[in-house]
């Protein structure tokens, strides 16, 4: 495998075509979209105050942070630097792994993109039109670069999130900097020597892949600023014989055509082709959790036997491997990320929510033995990573088997989650946390963020 047709791409086209986005480009299906997946992140963001991982990200920040702290933390009545606050927000925002995804290019777009234009917003002193831009804008790069990869980023252990978003944030940060096309490029290229996100997380379910999306927004705001007074930065950062795919993906990897997928921005919307989370937990175990949820109802638990879950190739080594953690998670990461948990919550309640991250529930012996019966094996129909597909087959005591197959995700293409399901998952996540008064002014903020500043929503958020 070769990487192809790469000649007529560079960075400066994405510089040029960033330039010439606006709001009235924007059409109005997709600013309507767009202001949904901001409610649904938001409301994410509010519902990660309560656990311990927003108090120590917190801490740590609070301390790291100097200079002006002028940009607020989601929920946490404090404030930080923009760059400290961008971190935290994105830990805020993908904490839960609650988080839209989009399916080609197996990215969380906005959880490092929102947190980007909000610290930036802030700084400079942005209108709602231009902060629902630049959030557009941020999506509409960071897919097409996720996408370029065909999901191969996962396989040698590096999570695109954190990865691609550092340069689709640089994007928008820069949008809203008013950076010209040189300096814009040269960001690009800066940025480079910052992006990083490591899957290593998956082997123990450490807190790092929270820090990922905030991160590549905080490389991203230094970058930016950086090429503003001047920084040189390389030119090739994607195609070069250094650059983002060949240095992360190895030289013999094939591609998608980098040009052609970059030439459609502003043409062709994916920010409409990304899948908002029915369940807190990783998109790649959606499928056979559903399965699972539906098989139940057919089944007596305590007669099961076996289980097989068939998943794509693709997404084997983060939610099937190392199977023995999968089958007994340490943690909520663990559970998040592990097709026995994910099944086996399903077969037992028919829902996989915030409560199966509480301890209690995933050490729960009933959940885990049934957990322990579950096989994970490839799936060669997959069509991955188009949809993240599942099929769960369930053996009985008695020889009588029982199966069911989501071919395609909840929230991907086909089957997508509705603006009216978005607040309904929003008013889920905030209940408790904010009055429904609050979370009505938050909401009606964000429907209306062309009218409002970025100032006005920050004083909402905090």
């Amino acid at each position: 495998m070769t990487i192809t047709n790469q000649h007529t791409f560079s960075s400066k086209l994405i510089s040029e075509k960033a330039l010439s986005f606006s709001f009235e480009s924007i059409p109005q299906e997709v600013c309507t979209r767009a202001k949904y997946l901001m409610i649904d992140a938001i409301g994410i963001a509010f519902a990660s105050t309560q656990y311990d991982f927003a108090k120590v990200s917190l801490a740590a920040f609070q301390e790291l942070s100097s200079g002006d702290r002028q940009v607020p933390v989601i929920g946490m009545g404090v404030s930080l630097s923009p760059r400290d606050a961008a971190v935290t927000n994105g830990v805020l925002v993908h904490g839960l792994d609650y988080d839209d995804t989009h399916p080609e290019g197996v990215i969380h777009a906005t959880a490092s993109i929102l947190p980007a234009v909000l610290s930036q917003g802030v700084v400079s002193r942005a209108s709602g039109k231009d902060l629902l831009t630049a959030y557009v804008l941020g999506l509409e790069v960071a897919t097409r670069l996720g996408s370029v990869a065909n999901g191969g980023f996962h396989q040698v252990g590096f999570h695109p999130t954190g990865l691609i978003g550092a340069f689709a944030c640089t994007v928008a940060a820069g949008w809203l900097q008013k950076l010209t096309v040189d300096q814009l490029t040269h960001a690009q290229g800066i940025v480079l020597s910052m992006a990083s996100g490591s899957l290593e997380f998956l082997q123990d379910g450490a807190w790092t892949k929270r820090l990922h999306p905030g991160w590549a927004a905080n490389a991203a705001i230094t970058a930016v600023t950086m090429a503003k007074y001047g920084f040189i930065g390389p030119k090739a950062t994607y195609e070069g014989r250094f650059g983002l795919y060949k240095s992360h993906l190895g030289a013999e990897r094939e591609l998608r055509d980098l040009g052609e997928i970059v030439s459609s921005l502003g043409a062709k919307w994916e920010t409409l082709n990304i899948a908002v989370k029915p369940m807190p937990a990783c998109h790649f175990t959606h499928a056979c959790t559903d399965a699972a949820s539906i098989i139940r109802n057919a089944i007596n638990i305590n007669h099961i036997k076996h289980i097989t879950a068939k998943v794509p190739e693709g997404v084997m080594k983060t939610v099937c491997e190392p199977i023995a953690s999968k089958k007994r998670p340490a943690n909520s990461y663990d559970a998040q990320f592990s097709i026995p948990y994910s099944v086996a919550v399903g077969l037992r309640f028919g829902r996989f929510n915030l409560a199966a991250l509480d301890v209690s529930a995933y050490t729960d012996p009933i959940t885990l033995a049934l957990a322990e019966k579950v096989s994970c094996v490839a799936d060669p129909d997959a069509d991955f990573p188009r949809y993240y597909s599942g099929e769960v087959v369930v053996e009985l005591n008695d020889g009588s088997v029982h199966s069911h197959r989501e071919a395609v995700n909840r929230g991907a293409e086909g089957r997508p989650i509705s603006n009216d399901d978005v607040v309904i998952k929003y008013m889920e996540n905030v209940e408790g946390v904010l009055s429904a008064d609050r979370a009505g002014q938050i909401r009606s903020c964000l429907e209306n963020i062309e009218q409002h500043t970025t100032t006005d929503l920050m004083t909402f958020l905090n």
